[in-house]
């Protein structure tokens, strides 16, 4: 969702690997809506359906994507005996989750009919896709055998809450006395704009940063944009990165929001009760804040009381029980599941994972494994295939095996360095780099939905 801006970009990289293996491939249409399924000759029964991200006008593949990476991870599955298969959503751009639990049940159905019953059947999906995997399978428990969730966001309301927070301080701190709309924007253009060029004018001046490094906190946005780059050291300035293309770009007044609102039938995003000083102080970025403020000589205490002073935004109650049926993970999960995200993703944050994992009734059904790395999505196809291997030895055994980064590391690193590219949304390429598994606990969310 919040990456609404870069999501199709990922799959503009197209990697170079061997030559296709021989299977069937089928396309067209179910409900007007676009399939792509591919059937090895050596099937062993395993389906992987994967559920893509969320796609803009800005940029969407050129084709149906099989997986978190456009053509390496997709052959080596199909030349392994994996059936894959996706369906587009209907109205392909957008907060499309509504009807992607629709058309993917749709598909499985189709694959059913015309291919035969599988084995086993794997959701598998990244960025919104990711949650929306995780949907069908806490839905549909009989249908599914296993999740894979990739960069996931499990609690978009959280997500959308997020963005207007962020957007909230911008407009409150950063942006003087402009007009604009957070929701029901009236011209979505000019309210876009005027928060986007108060990003980049606030990089200008120290109390500027400050105040980026703030609204970056209230959403535990970390700074690491880069998926190429080692960690910054000026995170400041990648965070304003993060907040400018997924938060103002991506979820602002034009696109993402206003998407978001015609299919809610109303705004679902609130601050009506919230305290920016309390929620500052559970940030696990406040200490940050602190020392940016210091360094700047400017008054945090001043600021917060102008965030607490200023007009709040409530929701239209129908938009909210909108994204609770179309959106918000329940953590009733019957199956094994795998979740891979990047450490210091600033798209899609890593909190969302703990609340996923802290939802379920049953703990032991998850595993959840971290790349020390920034970016979203940014996993090499040899990290993709190893997550998936965690997954698949679990349904093979009922055991999981152990998920130490050695141990994943030295699993990823054994694919070769034909599937050690990861991409970049910051330059729009590939580059090899080695596997990165860490240990990490992510923050907790900030503005969880329950």
């Amino acid at each position: 969702m919040v990456i609404a801006v870069v999501a199709g970009m990922l799959a503009l990289a197209v990697p170079a690997t061997a030559a296709q293996p021989q299977h069937r491939s089928h396309a067209g249409t179910i409900g007007g809506v676009k399939f792509r399924v591919e059937v090895p000759s050596n099937w062993n029964g395993t389906l992987l359906l994967y559920s893509h991200g969320l796609y803009t006008q800005f940029g969407s593949p050129p084709v149906t994507m099989l997986a978190n990476r456009l053509e390496d991870v997709p052959n080596w599955l199909l030349r392994n005996g994996f059936a894959l298969a996706a369906s587009e959503f209907e109205g392909y751009y957008g907060y499309t989750v509504e009807p992607a639990l629709r058309d993917q049940i749709a598909l499985l159905d189709w694959f059913g009919r015309n291919v035969g019953k599988p084995r086993r059947t794997i959701a598998t999906g990244s960025s919104m896709g990711g949650g929306i995997a995780a949907l069908l399978a806490e839905r549909n428990p009989h249908r599914f055998d296993g999740v894979l969730g990739m960069c996931a966001e499990y609690d978009p309301q959280s997500t959308w809450n997020t963005g207007l927070d962020i957007a909230f301080v911008v407009k409150t701190l950063l942006a003087g006395d402009k007009d604009i709309d957070l929701v029901k924007a009236r011209d979505p253009d000019a309210s876009t704009e005027a928060l986007q060029q108060a990003v980049v004018g606030a990089e200008q001046d120290a109390t500027g940063r400050a105040r980026i490094a703030l609204a970056a906190a209230l959403g535990n946005i970390p700074g690491w944009y880069d998926a190429h780059g080692p960690r910054p050291e000026d995170p400041i300035a990648d965070q304003a990165e993060w907040i400018y293309w997924a938060y103002i770009t991506g979820m602002g007044p034009k696109g993402g929001r206003e998407d978001l609102e015609r299919r809610a039938g109303g705004n679902p995003s609130f601050n009506i009760g919230v305290d920016y000083s309390r929620l500052l102080g559970k940030s696990h970025l406040r200490d940050e804040v602190r020392r940016a403020y210091r360094k700047a000589g400017a008054d945090l205490d001043a600021d917060l009381a102008k965030l607490a002073k200023a007009p709040r935004i409530a929701p239209d109650p129908q938009a909210v029980a909108y994204m609770y049926r179309n959106g918000v993970a329940s953590g009733r999960l019957r199956v094994p599941m795998v979740t891979l995200h990047n450490a210091r993703d600033g798209g899609a944050v890593s909190d969302q994972e703990r609340w996923y994992a802290d939802k379920l009734d049953r703990p032991d059904r998850i595993r959840q494994l971290y790349v020390d790395r920034g970016g979203h999505c940014a996993f090499s196809a040899a990290e993709e295939l190893t997550a998936l291997r965690t997954l698949l030895d679990k349904l093979d055994t009922g055991r999981w095996q152990a998920t130490d980064p050695a141990r994943l590391n030295s699993a990823a690193a054994a694919y070769g360095s034909t599937y050690q590219n990861v991409f970049d949304l910051l330059t729009i390429s590939d580059k090899e780099m080695p596997p990165a598994f860490i240990d990490f606990t992510p923050p907790r969310s900030l503005r969880p939905s329950h």
